[in-house]
């Protein structure tokens, strides 16, 4: 009901062909619309977001149980579960956007400078895990071969750093500066041990913060995620490991803390050369992540703490348990404080009691252990001497050194740092614009090749749609507890509301405007309402259906809207309905954009979800309650929307054939802008989503004649295939 209101005369002749077009007859070219109800707010309610936070929580408490009953729950023997690792190893780089793996392009290392302290010598350096995508980095060394044999080979240790940039003066010298005590007590004890800078607080400082800050919910429809960048980058530095004569190969260790506790996991759990690791409050399950801490009103989860390098895109909908199973059997060293904020102690109990049972398939109980030591998110004394005891037991075979906390005196940092001058043909600050590939989708040379083209491409973009981008959905669809609650008729016209139940947790309501008297409609217009469509809704009405729509009756009707409705639903034989899905209207859970809203929005996609998609489940459930109506049922069927709704309309008829018609209005031509769904980016954008939906008739409004030029993929496709579906109207016209 977005767009369904006359506020026009039309010509008559035009009658037939705007009917052939669904509800594109109907639809409004006026902009300004009156003040809506206070729609977020149920009458008596004095949160106007306490219905839809009540819900969203208790919905994102459902999802963990179901996600977390399925983790590591049908372990048999050890000879299944390595049939499993492969795939879930596969599985797990396809979700940090390394599936396939990139080309080991040459690594061209540079040092660029020199120190000798009094236990170890610093090499200053930097290398290209990819072409321009540079990591700065310190590697430290012993001073002197405990053999005194020159040729002896060390074990190595990979630190990886957490989130301690060093900043003075306007100048970043990196993490690898706050970190340093960590690589100078390994080389002063015998260790080669490498620091490598993160993205995004490094010399270079590239970004961290795509969705937690910069509203960059485009990192989701492309399957981009930092943490994949960050695991690249430890991988290539493996590789620069191993290239040192002064290296052991076979006895490589790695370690962080906090985010380089994350990137410790996510290295050992990829990599096979990870000989042994001890990642440090990094790491925490997914029921700690999305449903333990607090904000007003609403749990948020320790996700609130963390930027976007902490989380891989949980396409398959894991939980963290499975990644630490992927180190098995190798050593592993959980290393956590018992009063560490936003790595909570039952977060990483319950993770670990998971890991001990595939670590028990290879009876190698002992190669897994937990370290927890008093204190809050800090790195403590007793978790660097846990630390080094582990690296001395498995890389060294050595459990009789006594271990101290004897730390080397720090070095300046300006003696640390790598570059003189940053690079100018680097990538690092931009490298999410182009680190995961986004499909190309060119169509053939040939208009005559099309048509064989797309009978192989559809049925794969379908399939791929179901299992990378809308695997969050519900499986089997449950119960959708239809029912009728409220009919009010008023001056010639009936309004019904039927709530139902799209997946657990989450209550809607759907809404359908007839005629009170009178033959079935011939025609269902099903609106799909964003905010401000809900309004335009509401106000379309009038404070008479206030207790339906659930709103305060004390709000404007704007009678010119109500008029036009009204005549077209007496005259016409038209019935309309909207939905507003999850978190739109009544069921709104903040204020859009807040960082409360920004938090809902993060912790969808740890459940491999994102709001828009769960939102396109909604309308197609909505559309199932529809059709339970009787005198609904046999009616033409067009879905509607405006701007993003538009997009949530396109797909949910991708997945209904039942809907004859779309009536789409200023459609974002691409999935950089909205609606945002995972990965789709990596599948197909817009424009080819259009295309899917051939032959049924789509009628798509513009803003502006020369938005023409964002579907000329679809129009191209149309003329090579001899389709007509598509009408493209230019508002004004």
């Amino acid at each position: 009901m977005n767009r369904c209101f006359l506020t026009k005369v039309w010509p008559v002749r035009w009658i037939p062909l705007l009917l052939a077009f669904g509800s594109c007859w109907l639809l409004s070219t006026l902009r300004a619309q009156p003040p809506g109800p206070e729609s977020g707010e149920s009458a008596g309610t004095p949160d106007p977001y306490g219905r839809g936070a009540a819900m969203i929580a208790e919905y994102f408490r459902n999802q963990v149980r179901q996600i977390q009953q399925k983790c590591l729950s049908d372990l048999t023997t050890r000879q299944e579960w390595e049939k499993r690792r492969l795939q879930l190893r596969q599985q797990f780089l396809d979700m940090m956007g390394l599936w396939p793996l990139p080309e080991k392009t040459p690594l061209l290392p540079v040092i660029t400078g020199r120190i000798e302290a009094d236990l170890y010598i610093v090499e200053k350096l930097h290398f290209q895990s990819l072409p321009g995508l540079y990591v700065t980095a310190n590697l430290y060394l012993p001073k002197r071969p405990a053999s005194g044999n020159p040729l002896e080979k060390y074990p190595a240790i990979l630190y990886l750093c957490g989130h301690g940039n060093v900043v003075q003066d306007g100048i970043s010298y990196g993490s690898k500066v706050y970190y340093q005590y960590h690589p100078a007590w390994f080389a002063a004890h015998g260790y080669v041990c490498l620091v490598i800078d993160t993205l995004q607080l490094g010399e270079i400082q590239g970004l961290h913060h795509g969705t937690y800050r910069e509203k960059m919910w485009w990192w989701q429809a492309r399957g981009y995620t930092p943490a994949g960048v960050e695991l690249w980058n430890g991988m290539r530095a493996l590789d620069y490991l191993e290239s040192r004569p002064e290296v052991d190969r076979r006895r490589i260790g790695i370690t962080g803390r906090s985010g380089g506790g994350a990137y410790s996991w996510w290295l050992a759990a990829a990599d096979e050369r990870v000989a042994c690791a001890v990642p440090v409050a990094g790491i925490a399950d997914l029921q700690a992540q999305v449903c333990e801490g607090a904000v007003p009103r609403l749990a948020t989860g320790v996700i609130a703490g963390h930027c976007d390098c902490m989380f891989f895109i949980n396409t398959y909908r894991w939980d963290f348990a499975q990644v630490a199973a992927l180190v098995a059997p190798r050593p592993l060293l959980l290393g956590n404080s018992d009063n560490d904020d936003i790595f909570p102690v039952a977060g990483y109990r319950r993770l670990a009691e998971k890991v001990r049972k595939v670590y028990a398939l290879y009876n190698a109980e002992e190669k897994f252990q937990l370290l927890e030591t008093r204190g809050p998110h800090k790195d403590t004394p007793e978790l660097r001497i846990g630390i080094n005891r582990w690296m001395q037991r498995w890389l060294r075979n050595d459990t009789t050194t006594m271990v101290q906390d004897d730390l080397p005196p720090p070095l300046p940092p300006q003696k640390l740092k790598v570059f003189d001058q940053l690079p100018q043909q680097r990538r690092n600050e931009k490298i999410h614009e182009s680190f995961v590939p986004v499909a190309e989708n060119t169509l053939p040379d040939k208009p005559e090749a099309t048509a064989a083209w797309w009978q192989q491409k559809r049925p794969q973009w379908l399939k791929q749609l179901q299992e990378q981008v809308f695997a969050g959905w519900p499986t089997q669809p449950g119960p959708l507890d239809a029912e009728l609650v409220a009919d009010v008729r008023h001056d010639g016209l009936r309004l019904r509301a039927m709530d139902f139940t799209p997946e657990p947790a989450i209550r809607l309501r759907l809404f359908v405007l007839t005629a009170a008297e009178g033959p079935p409609p011939q025609e269902v217009i099903l609106s799909v309402l964003d905010e401000a469509g809900w309004h335009r809704w509401c106000a379309s009405l009038g404070p008479e259906y206030a207790a339906v729509l659930q709103v305060r009756p004390k709000f404007r009707r704007d009678d010119k809207l109500y008029q036009q409705n009204r005549a077209v639903v007496l005259q016409q034989k038209v019935a309309f309905a909207a939905i507003a899905p999850r978190g739109i209207g009544v069921t709104r859970w903040a204020e859009a954009g807040s960082v409360t809203d920004t938090q809902i929005r993060r912790r969808f996609a740890l459940l491999g979800q994102t709001v828009d998609g769960q939102r396109v489940w909604d309308v197609r459930r909505a559309l199932a309650a529809l059709q339970s109506l009787e005198d609904c049922r046999k009616a033409r069927l067009t879905l509607q929307g405006e701007r993003t709704a538009a997009g949530l309309a396109l797909y949910a008829a991708l997945f209904e054939p039942a809907v004859s018609s779309l009536d789409l209005w200023y459609l974002p031509p691409s999935h950089r802008e909205e609606p945002i769904f995972l990965n789709v980016l990596r599948v197909l954008d817009v424009p080819q989503a259009l295309a899917l939906l051939a032959p049924r008739p789509i009628v798509l409004h513009l803003a502006q004649a020369s938005d023409q030029d964002h579907w000329r993929w679809t129009l191209q496709w149309q003329k090579a295939m001899g389709q007509s579906f598509l009408r493209v109207k230019v508002v004004g016209e």
